[in-house]
Protein backbone atom coordinates (compact mmCIF):
# COMPACT_ATOMS: atom_id res chain seq x y z
CA UNK A 1 0.00 0.00 0.00
CA UNK A 2 1.40 3.32 -1.24
CA UNK A 3 1.65 6.58 1.48
CA UNK A 4 -0.93 8.07 0.66
CA UNK A 5 -3.27 10.33 2.49
CA UNK A 6 -7.07 10.89 1.09
CA UNK A 7 -8.67 14.02 2.37
CA UNK A 8 -12.58 13.36 1.66
CA UNK A 9 -14.62 15.60 -0.76
CA UNK A 10 -17.59 14.93 -0.42
CA UNK A 11 -19.08 19.03 -0.91
CA UNK A 12 -18.99 19.58 2.88
CA UNK A 13 -15.69 20.04 4.25
CA UNK A 14 -13.30 23.13 4.91
CA UNK A 15 -11.35 21.47 2.02
CA UNK A 16 -8.59 24.39 1.11
CA UNK A 17 -7.51 25.11 4.50
CA UNK A 18 -7.33 20.83 6.09
CA UNK A 19 -5.54 19.97 3.11
CA UNK A 20 -2.87 22.64 2.53
CA UNK A 21 -2.28 21.88 6.64
CA UNK A 22 -2.00 18.38 5.60
CA UNK A 23 0.38 18.70 3.05
CA UNK A 24 2.35 20.84 5.05
CA UNK A 25 3.45 18.62 7.28
CA UNK A 26 4.17 15.93 5.00
CA UNK A 27 6.28 17.87 2.21
CA UNK A 28 9.86 16.69 2.63
CA UNK A 29 8.33 12.90 3.70
CA UNK A 30 6.99 10.55 1.06
CA UNK A 31 3.70 11.10 2.04
CA UNK A 32 1.51 12.40 -0.71
CA UNK A 33 -1.64 13.52 0.09
CA UNK A 34 -4.95 13.85 -2.46
CA UNK A 35 -7.82 15.25 -1.94
CA UNK A 36 -10.83 13.39 -4.14
CA UNK A 37 -13.71 12.96 -3.90
CA UNK A 38 -13.30 9.17 -5.66
CA UNK A 39 -14.20 5.85 -3.63
CA UNK A 40 -11.77 4.14 -4.95
CA UNK A 41 -8.60 6.60 -3.82
CA UNK A 42 -10.50 6.45 -0.57
CA UNK A 43 -9.97 2.93 -0.61
CA UNK A 44 -6.64 3.13 -1.96
CA UNK A 45 -5.07 5.29 0.89
CA UNK A 46 -3.37 4.31 3.74
CA UNK A 47 -4.66 7.13 6.10
CA UNK A 48 -8.24 8.77 5.48
CA UNK A 49 -9.18 12.72 6.55
CA UNK A 50 -13.12 13.26 6.75
CA UNK A 51 -13.47 17.41 7.32
CA UNK A 52 -16.64 19.06 7.59
CA UNK A 53 -18.50 22.09 8.25
CA UNK A 54 -22.02 22.98 8.01
CA UNK A 55 -25.26 21.67 8.99
CA UNK A 56 -24.70 17.70 9.53
CA UNK A 57 -27.77 16.47 8.37
CA UNK A 58 -26.30 18.18 4.73
CA UNK A 59 -23.12 16.87 5.60
CA UNK A 60 -24.36 13.02 5.99
CA UNK A 61 -26.24 13.40 2.82
CA UNK A 62 -23.74 14.41 0.51
CA UNK A 63 -21.72 11.75 2.05
CA UNK A 64 -24.07 8.94 1.21
CA UNK A 65 -24.85 11.14 -2.23
CA UNK A 66 -21.58 11.26 -3.41
CA UNK A 67 -20.75 7.42 -3.08
CA UNK A 68 -18.45 8.05 -0.32
CA UNK A 69 -19.96 6.82 2.46
CA UNK A 70 -19.07 2.95 1.77
CA UNK A 71 -15.44 3.85 1.34
CA UNK A 72 -15.51 5.83 4.68
CA UNK A 73 -16.75 3.08 6.33
CA UNK A 74 -14.27 0.48 4.98
CA UNK A 75 -11.65 2.82 5.62
CA UNK A 76 -13.07 3.07 9.58
CA UNK A 77 -12.33 -0.51 10.09
CA UNK A 78 -8.82 -0.88 9.08
CA UNK A 79 -6.51 2.09 8.29
CA UNK A 80 -6.09 5.82 10.38
CA UNK A 81 -8.99 7.76 10.14
CA UNK A 82 -9.18 11.53 11.31
CA UNK A 83 -12.33 13.50 11.75
CA UNK A 84 -12.45 17.31 11.94
CA UNK A 85 -15.24 19.36 12.94
CA UNK A 86 -18.52 18.40 11.85
CA UNK A 87 -16.05 14.98 10.36
CA UNK A 88 -15.76 14.23 13.82
CA UNK A 89 -19.53 14.61 14.70
CA UNK A 90 -20.35 12.31 12.25
CA UNK A 91 -18.77 9.35 13.31
CA UNK A 92 -20.96 9.30 16.64
CA UNK A 93 -24.55 6.96 16.46
CA UNK A 94 -26.70 10.33 16.23
CA UNK A 95 -27.04 14.49 16.60
CA UNK A 96 -29.63 16.23 17.60
CA UNK A 97 -29.00 18.88 14.83
CA UNK A 98 -32.47 18.26 12.97
CA UNK A 99 -32.51 14.39 14.32
CA UNK A 100 -29.91 13.12 11.97
CA UNK A 101 -28.42 9.55 12.46
CA UNK A 102 -24.28 9.09 11.97
CA UNK A 103 -21.91 6.83 10.73
CA UNK A 104 -22.27 4.80 14.41
CA UNK A 105 -18.02 4.72 14.74
CA UNK A 106 -18.45 5.66 17.68
CA UNK A 107 -21.24 5.29 20.49
CA UNK A 108 -22.59 8.75 21.64
CA UNK A 109 -24.77 11.34 20.83
CA UNK A 110 -23.86 15.04 19.31
CA UNK A 111 -26.08 17.83 21.48
CA UNK A 112 -26.71 21.24 21.28
CA UNK A 113 -24.98 24.05 23.73
CA UNK A 114 -27.64 25.04 26.31
CA UNK A 115 -26.45 28.01 27.32
CA UNK A 116 -28.99 30.71 27.58
CA UNK A 117 -28.12 33.05 30.40
CA UNK A 118 -25.58 31.53 31.95
CA UNK A 119 -22.85 34.20 32.24
CA UNK A 120 -19.17 33.09 31.59
CA UNK A 121 -16.17 34.48 34.71
CA UNK A 122 -15.77 37.74 32.72
CA UNK A 123 -19.58 38.64 33.58
CA UNK A 124 -20.62 38.28 29.77
CA UNK A 125 -23.22 36.13 28.41
CA UNK A 126 -22.08 32.58 26.66
CA UNK A 127 -22.58 32.85 22.91
CA UNK A 128 -23.55 29.71 20.96
CA UNK A 129 -21.97 29.39 18.81
CA UNK A 130 -19.07 28.78 20.16
CA UNK A 131 -16.10 31.11 18.42
CA UNK A 132 -12.56 31.29 19.28
CA UNK A 133 -10.10 30.01 20.70
CA UNK A 134 -9.94 27.48 24.04
CA UNK A 135 -7.97 25.44 26.00
CA UNK A 136 -7.66 21.60 25.61
CA UNK A 137 -6.97 19.18 28.40
CA UNK A 138 -6.04 15.72 27.50
CA UNK A 139 -8.02 12.65 28.93
CA UNK A 140 -5.43 10.52 30.34
CA UNK A 141 -6.77 6.56 30.33
CA UNK A 142 -3.68 4.10 31.80
CA UNK A 143 -1.73 7.19 32.37
CA UNK A 144 -1.51 7.54 29.48
CA UNK A 145 -2.53 10.07 26.66
CA UNK A 146 -3.39 9.34 23.63
CA UNK A 147 -0.07 9.60 20.92
CA UNK A 148 -1.79 11.72 17.97
CA UNK A 149 -0.85 14.86 21.34
CA UNK A 150 2.95 13.69 21.35
CA UNK A 151 4.85 16.88 21.84
CA UNK A 152 1.59 19.13 22.36
CA UNK A 153 1.26 20.63 26.06
CA UNK A 154 -1.75 19.80 28.03
CA UNK A 155 -4.18 22.56 28.03
CA UNK A 156 -2.70 24.48 24.79
CA UNK A 157 -5.06 26.50 22.65
CA UNK A 158 -7.03 25.53 20.02
CA UNK A 159 -9.59 27.52 17.66
CA UNK A 160 -13.48 26.37 17.68
CA UNK A 161 -16.38 26.84 15.94
CA UNK A 162 -19.59 24.49 16.89
CA UNK A 163 -22.89 24.89 18.07
CA UNK A 164 -23.12 21.22 19.25
CA UNK A 165 -20.54 18.86 20.75
CA UNK A 166 -20.15 15.15 21.33
CA UNK A 167 -21.19 13.30 24.44
CA UNK A 168 -19.63 9.73 23.47
CA UNK A 169 -21.19 6.96 25.91
CA UNK A 170 -17.85 5.59 26.75
CA UNK A 171 -15.65 7.81 28.50
CA UNK A 172 -12.95 5.81 27.04
CA UNK A 173 -13.41 6.98 23.83
CA UNK A 174 -12.59 11.01 25.46
CA UNK A 175 -9.32 11.82 24.03
CA UNK A 176 -9.57 15.70 25.26
CA UNK A 177 -11.91 17.87 26.67
CA UNK A 178 -12.77 21.53 26.85
CA UNK A 179 -14.87 24.22 28.98
CA UNK A 180 -17.37 26.57 27.84
CA UNK A 181 -20.33 26.62 29.66
CA UNK A 182 -19.75 22.91 30.85
CA UNK A 183 -17.11 20.50 30.33
CA UNK A 184 -17.32 18.42 26.72
CA UNK A 185 -15.73 15.86 24.89
CA UNK A 186 -13.32 17.79 22.37
CA UNK A 187 -11.59 15.00 21.25
CA UNK A 188 -12.45 11.15 20.43
CA UNK A 189 -10.56 8.12 19.53
CA UNK A 190 -10.92 4.68 19.85
CA UNK A 191 -9.08 2.08 17.88
CA UNK A 192 -7.86 3.67 14.25
CA UNK A 193 -9.80 6.89 14.57
CA UNK A 194 -9.29 9.94 16.30
CA UNK A 195 -11.18 13.23 15.80
CA UNK A 196 -11.31 16.46 17.00
CA UNK A 197 -14.26 19.23 17.18
CA UNK A 198 -12.19 21.96 16.97
CA UNK A 199 -9.78 22.55 13.59
CA UNK A 200 -6.69 21.68 13.55
CA UNK A 201 -5.77 23.58 10.53
CA UNK A 202 -6.71 26.93 12.06
CA UNK A 203 -5.02 26.33 15.30
CA UNK A 204 -1.06 27.71 14.72
CA UNK A 205 1.97 25.11 15.42
CA UNK A 206 -0.04 22.60 17.89
CA UNK A 207 -2.98 22.27 15.56
CA UNK A 208 -0.34 20.80 12.73
CA UNK A 209 1.89 18.83 14.86
CA UNK A 210 -1.60 16.70 15.25
CA UNK A 211 -1.89 16.43 11.71
CA UNK A 212 1.94 15.88 12.02
CA UNK A 213 1.18 12.74 14.14
CA UNK A 214 -1.49 11.54 12.78
CA UNK A 215 0.75 10.71 9.60
CA UNK A 216 2.96 8.98 11.08
CA UNK A 217 0.61 7.43 13.63
CA UNK A 218 0.63 3.38 13.32
CA UNK A 219 -2.53 1.96 15.78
Amino acid sequence: MSRVVAVVDYGMGNLRSVSQAVMHVAAGTEVQVVVTSRPEEVRAAERVVLPGQGAMRDCMRELHDSGLKEAVLEAATAKPLMGVCVGMQMLLDHSEEQDTPGLGLIPGRVKRFQLEGQLQPDGSRYKVPQMGWNQVRQTRHGGAVHPIWAGVPDEAWFYFVHSYYAEPSDPHHSAGSTDYGLRFTCAVARDNIFATQFHPEKSAAHGLALYRNFLHWNP
